[in-house]
């Protein structure tokens, strides 16, 4: 009988809920530790010239090992062929813009994108010579209109952060292949529990993974998997450029704090379905919007291309009685509520984005993407529903 190695897997093809846990991570070689150690040190030494860079690292402005192991377990996990993390989930998107536009190209860009991401195409790389047209990627038709002959990338964000407008992953590919440019998606909102965009032929994929890889409130992150690894050396040589690498000490969290996404996503995911149904029903609410509710626009695109019968923890409701309401309901809110800026962690958040993630708009670029007086974005936790519906309820019927 061949004794099994204890210290080899039986297989390469392994579940999700495993993959979170083990991947990119191997016991400690030297002392055996089962966790990643913190590689605080900004220089490696190396033995001589002929031998440089022979142990893999040699400066932590440009490669650590313990982010290098985040790296590897994003990149099984997002189906990448490399991924490289970053400062914040910011950095990560102007690192990846840098990457691929130059004066005078067109990039596609979703007109209900993160409000910062607008700054950045707006205030920076716009005035350095760099055009963008903000279409509704929900329309393939106005993609497809957008294209033109300079067009090097096409940025969709899945879902958009706030309205939760989704968008056919594989359509938006078919037009960036034909236009020979490629499809960048910012999926935060999702994570690879519930999609998973370059197993739909995504190029690169990007994740402020301050969100739902972390989980806790605890770090602020991003990273760029890429389906290439040819796409993955310009943004390694930009990131380089840039300053913009992840910390030793916030990769060592997020190594932690990802091993239970599935775990949170799925409470997150089923508190949002039961708080989205019970908003839906409430009288003085006037709309609310999640992919997993049948009212949902986008419900059938929402289950072709979810997994897990997952819908994700976002969700948003629309205040009946406008501005007014909305103050009065985010000052009243009771506790496990809490008003924040943050999203996909284990505590349950409300925010204004009017006056928050989208305030460099103006009221009529607003209603323009959904975003109307009374609306207000929800990002559930893992608390039990019946305490979260019951604030939401005693909250609701004093306005």
């Amino acid at each position: 009988m061949i004794k099994a190695d204890r210290h080899r897997w039986l297989s390469d093809h392994l579940q999700m809920a495993t993959e979170l846990v083990h991947a990119g991570v191997s016991p400690e070689p030297h002392t055996g530790a089962i966790l990643t150690p913190i590689f605080q040190s900004t220089v490696f030494v190396q033995e001589s010239v002929e031998h440089y860079l022979a142990k893999g690292h040699s400066y932590s402005g440009s490669a650590n090992p313990t982010v290098s192991v985040l790296e590897a377990k994003i990149a099984t996990l997002e189906k990448a062929s490399i991924a490289y993390c970053f400062s914040s989930g910011m950095a990560a998107i102007v690192t990846t813009m840098a990457s691929f536009l130059r004066q005078g190209d067109h990039c596609v860009l979703s007109h209900a994108c993160y409000g910062t991401t607008q700054e950045v195409a707006h205030d920076l790389f716009g005035q350095l010579g760099v055009e963008f047209s903000f279409v509704d990627f929900r329309n393939i038709a106005q993609v497809e209109a957008a294209i033109r002959p300079n067009t090097k990338l096409l940025f969709s964000e899945y879902p958009t952060n706030p309205t939760l407008y989704l968008t056919d992953l594989t359509a938006v590919n078919a037009v960036a292949q034909k236009a020979g440019a490629k499809h960048v998606c910012d999926s935060t909102l999702a994570s690879p529990m519930i999609i998973c965009p370059l197993a739909f032929g995504v190029d690169i994929v990007i994740h402020s993974t301050t969100k739902y890889y972390d989980g806790h409130n605890m770090t602020i992150g991003g990273v760029v998997a890429c389906a290439s690894a040819e796409d993955g050396a310009k943004i390694f040589a930009y990131r380089n450029k840039h300053g913009s690498t992840m910390s030793p000490m916030v990769a060592f969290f997020t190594l932690q704090s990802s091993k239970t996404m599935h775990l949170r996503l799925r409470e997150q995911s089923k508190n949002a379905q039961q708080i989205a149904t019970f908003l839906e029903g409430h009288p003085k609410v006037q709309a609310v919007g999640y992919p997993g509710l049948a009212s949902f626009p986008q419900a059938a695109l929402a289950e072709r291309q979810h997994k897990n019968g997952l819908h994700g923890g976002m969700l948003y409701l629309i205040l009946k009685g406008g501005a007014h309401i909305r103050k009065k309901f985010l000052k009243t809110l009771y506790r496990p509520w809490s008003f924040g800026a943050n999203l996909g962690a284990v505590e349950s958040l409300v925010s204004c984005p009017a006056v928050m993630s989208n305030s460099n708009m103006s009221p009529a670029q607003l209603n323009g993407i959904g975003i109307s007086e009374g609306f207000v974005r929800i990002s559930c936790g893992i608390e039990d529903a019946q305490d979260l519906i019951h604030a939401l309820e005693v909250t609701l019927t004093a306005l």
